[in-house]
């Protein structure tokens, strides 16, 4: 399968607003992820902003519940969710020494569909700040009980495209992304029909310059050292990788409706420009601003309003280099294979991210080195083959797929590791 029919709309699309509880108060939001980078990222432009944004629940995986405790009282939402049921007991004692004496707890909600259920709550906008996968059931649950989706979370469209696009109508998803929330703002300058590419920016990450060859021995902390960006180690991986890149081309083909083939990647080491897009009369338009989440954030939660002083502004009175350099498809074959599998479409894209999970935790583990990771997803990939699903893919197409994906990439590591450890 090619690119997809042209849709009515693009999902994502500056000029619509989908605004179903537009009123004159703050506008109510879930916040997914809450203990997680974009999470308390975005509980903190909240509470400098109590007059836009009131947060009503809270969800989390439950490792961290003393922080969730601490974000309940001080938002006072109405409920807060857990994925682990085991953290209930611990949740239950942090809430209790946040609150005071007389203050109402809040609800608490437990198990794999925690989150899924305060997705769906009476609520303006959803932020899905999950990391992984498991972000798909939260999100199609927002897209179906008509919620504004501020989607942070690009594995669930990535796995789930034709679920996700079903269901979106247009403009009810805000990109999160720093990339897709740069193109975001960027397609605000002109008409669909004036867009000629869009340009996706890459740090580089740590690796930036090395040829293959010198990544055969780059260690986990190693890759972990990212130069402009402080993110969870999957996501540090995959930027090492430059596997985040991939997924990010195949999530603009989805959100914006541009073909593959007018989707280019570029590798800026300031990571001040966050992408940008070229019109059809040689112009191009840059979204820049220092690194920093808090602005893209902002983009998703308040749009089509800016939040004053969201994230700190370059002072243009210093003089600074911005540098922009082609990709090494070599070094780093993850884009073109993002590429590959965006165009087959159907189970191939969950397929590319559940390998990709299950090799990052092995490296991250010690279990394989750092090219292996790709040569791993490649082999995963090229056993799984096309896909018959297309645009009739199911929820259990992908987990299928994803349970088949994960046990064959765990299948490889072993014997690639039971193979080294002979030689």
């Amino acid at each position: 399968m090619t690119d997809s029919p042209a849709r009515p709309a693009p999902l994502a699309d500056p000029h619509l607003v989908y605004d179903p509880l537009a009123g004159d108060g703050p506008k109510d939001v879930v916040v997914l992820g809450s203990t997680g980078s974009i999470g308390t990222q975005a509980i903190d432009l909240v509470l400098r902003n109590p007059g836009r944004f009131r947060v009503t629940a809270l969800s989390a995986n439950g490792g961290r519940v003393a922080l969730l405790a601490e974000q309940a009282h001080r938002l006072r939402v109405r409920t807060v969710a857990v994925a682990r049921e085991d953290a209930v007991p611990a949740l239950r004692e942090a809430l209790a020494a946040a609150y005071g004496p007389g203050e109402p707890l809040p609800e608490i909600l437990a198990g794999p569909e925690a989150a899924t259920e305060v997705a769906a709550s009476d609520c303006h906008t959803v932020l899905n700040g999950i990391t992984g996968s498991i972000g798909l059931a939260p999100a199609l649950a927002a897209l179906e009980a008509g919620r504004t989706l501020a989607l942070a979370n690009k594995e669930s469209l990535i796995v789930g495209g034709p679920l996700v696009t079903a269901l979106a109508k247009p403009g009810q998803i805000i990109p999160v992304d720093s990339e897709h929330a740069a193109l975001f703002q960027a397609l605000a300058a002109g008409t669909r029909a004036e867009v000629r590419k869009l340009v996706v920016t890459a740090s580089g990450g740590p690796f930036r310059g090395r040829t293959k060859a010198d990544l055969a021995d780059v260690t986990v902390q190693d890759a972990l050292a990212h130069p402009t960006w402080a993110m969870g180690p999957v996501i540090t991986v995959n930027s090492a990788t430059l596997v985040n890149k991939g997924l990010e081309v195949i999530e603009a083909h989805l959100l914006y409706d541009i073909p593959f083939d007018r989707i280019e990647v570029v590798v800026h080491p300031q990571s001040y420009v966050h992408s940008m897009v070229e019109f059809t009369d040689g112009s191009t338009i840059a979204q820049a601003t220092p690194p920093d989440m808090r602005g893209p954030i902002a983009i998703g939660l308040g749009w089509p309003e800016r939040v004053p002083d969201a994230a700190p502004a370059f002072d243009w009175s210093k003089a600074s280099t911005w540098e922009f350099f082609p990709l090494d498809d070599d070094a780093f074959p993850a884009v073109n294979l993002a590429r590959h599998v965006g165009q087959l479409a159907g189970t191939a894209p969950a397929v590319f991210n559940a390998a990709n999970e299950e090799c990052v935790a092995a490296f991250l583990n010690g279990a394989l080195p750092f090219n292996g990771i790709m040569e791993t997803v490649t082999r995963v990939v090229e056993e799984h083959g096309t896909p018959g699903t297309g645009t009739s893919l199911t929820v259990s197409d992908v987990l299928e797929a994803e349970t088949w994906a994960r046990t064959r990439a765990r299948e490889i590591t072993a014997t690639t590791a039971t193979a080294e450890a002979r030689a």
